[in-house]
């Protein structure tokens, strides 16, 4: 086997990575904007490179949001419980338990917790990595 091969076996991906969420959990200000406070869960963040997604679970607390920013890919977000409102290019829309929206490539995008329960969701999009 050359040394090249040899490299190249050493920088592949191994065959499947599990992440507890427990131990990838921290309590911070909410991204884009510090609106409130949330629980996070980079669960990607655990798994070595390379990797070709991002995948975390965050938890809006009450009065929580992330706050309106550009994607320069296309993102998924996904209600597991609670009620949310995602914003799109400027429309609005209610999520509810169950509900996903997807968000195109170089839209402004955004999600704010509503009623009296936090909102849990995933939060899923292609990363940057080579």
């Amino acid at each position: 086997m050359s040394l090249s091969s040899a490299l190249l076996l050493l920088a592949a991906a191994p065959p499947m990575v599990v992440v507890d969420e427990k131990n990838v959990r921290r309590e911070e200000p909410t991204p884009h904007g510090a609106i409130g406070m949330s629980t996070a869960y980079r669960i990607s963040d655990a798994v070595p490179a390379p990797r070709a997604m991002e995948f975390r679970r965050r938890i809006l607390h009450e009065g929580a949001a992330i706050g309106e920013h550009p994607i320069d890919h296309d993102e998924v977000y996904y209600v597991l419980s609670g009620e949310g409102e995602v914003l799109s290019d400027g429309v609005r829309r209610k999520l509810t338990t169950g509900m996903a929206a997807y968000l195109y490539k170089g839209a402004k995008v955004g999600i704010w917790q509503r009623g009296r329960k936090p909102l849990s969701l995933i939060i899923s999009y292609p990363n940057n990595q080579k």
